[in-house]
Parts: structure tokens; C-alpha cells; sequence
């Protein structure tokens, strides 16, 4: 009896967002130290280099002027001011990926994440979440906000816990258990090309 031969799923479009001090970048950090074939997309912004992330790697860190140009260019496939600081992702980087047959990973913040739904049909979107104590501790571990700032972070967190609803999967993550995350990524990405009428990611 000859094998049933069933079609390639096609590429996912993976959107990992939740609340700042939750756990984005220490997420797609470990996925990507466990070698994962995705591509993960290198978020462009115009905030300061932190000492531990890697330019090209973390973010790419651009001048207000270089970002300025690349928004008038049309280069992002969504962009947003969180803090003072803007943020953007690169369309054509996304594209090629998902027409190279690659599955892509963004990790952006809630507002981000809105952006992304209304711009692109068959997107997965993780809301990672956390207690509000974990996320103070985790910002102020950080040593990067004044006081007042902090404030203003944990206040806009505590809404953005409330958009959970509006994702399609919420993963409860930890600092001590980021491989458990993790490893619930990967199970819904397999779930997802299982299904029998898989997603098919379209730009609007």
C-alpha cells in the first residue's frame, strides 16, 4: 500500500506579545539558543542599547532620523511610540521569510499586536502573561526606569493584562520555567499545522 502523501503546511506568522516585564525577549532569547529553524524578526527602534542585547540580534538601534526614513519609506509592516521610544518591523523582511516557506516569530507589545491583526489575516497570536509582582520585579531588575517611570509601566501593564482576550492562546510564563514556554510554543506551532483547514497568512 503506497503512503499517503499530504500537502506542506504552509508558514506560520507567530505574534508573542503581553505586557512590558513579561518575558517577550527572555522567550525568543531561549528559543533561540535551542537553535529552533524559525526566523525570528529583529524588531527596529530608536531606544537605547542595553548592555547585554546585541545590535542585529536583539534590535536593530537606528537614529530618529534612520527610523524617520524608514517609516517614510513604508518599511514597517507595523509601528508604534511605547515609552517615548519607537519601534518597528520590517515588512519585506516578514515577506520573504513567509515566501521562502520559513516560519516566522515576532515577539511586539500589545499595541503592536493590534496593529498586526488588522493588517494580516491567518496571524497566531500568544499573550504571554505574568502577576503583576513578577513584572515589578522583572522592570526593576532591569535598572533602566526612574521611579515615576516605573510607575507609568506598570500601570499601562496592568491594562494590557486585560487584552488577553483577544488572542488566541495565553501561556503563563516564568523566569525558572522559560523552557516550559517555550515548549508550549512549539506545541501549538505543531498543533497549528495539523489542522485541516491550516492558516493562510494575507496581507491587507
Amino acid at each position: 500500500m503506497n503512503a499517503i502523501e499530504l500537502p506542506a503546511p504552509p508558514p506560520l506568522l507567530v505574534v508573542v506579545s503581553g505586557p512590558s516585564g513579561v518575558g517577550k525577549d527572555a522567550t525568543l532569547k531561549r528559543m533561540q539558543a535551542r537553535g529552533l529553524p524559525f526566523h525570528f524578526v529583529v524588531t527596529t527602534t530608536t531606544r537605547q542599547q542595553r548592555p547585554t542585547e546585541v545590535e542585529g540580534v536583539d534590535y536593530h538601534f537606528v537614529s530618529i532620523a534612520e527610523y524617520q526614513d524608514k517609516l517614510a519609506r513604508g518599511d514597517f509592516l507595523e509601528h508604534a511610540n511605547v515609552y517615548g521610544n519607537l519601534y518597528g518591523n520590517s515588512r519585506s523582511d516578514i515577506e520573504s521569510a513567509l515566501q521562502r516557506g520559513a516560519d516566522v516569530i515576532m515577539r511586539i507589545d500589545v499595541q503592536g499586536a493590534a496593529t498586526i491583526r488588522t493588517r494580516v489575516e491567518g496571524a497566531i497570536f500568544i499573550f504571554l502573561i505574568s502577576t503583576m509582582q513578577e513584572l515589578e520585579t522583572r522592570l526593576r531588575a532591569r535598572k533602566t526606569e526612574s521611579e515615576d517611570a516605573l510607575r507609568i509601566r506598570l500601570d499601562l501593564a496592568a491594562q494590557e493584562m486585560r487584552e488577553q482576550a483577544h488572542f488566541d492562546y495565553c501561556l503563563r510564563n516564568s523566569d525558572s520555567h522559560l523552557d516550559e514556554t517555550v515548549d508550549d510554543i512549539i506545541a501549538i506551532m505543531r498543533a497549528e499545522k495539523l489542522r485541516t483547514q491550516p492558516r493562510q497568512i494575507k496581507f491587507r
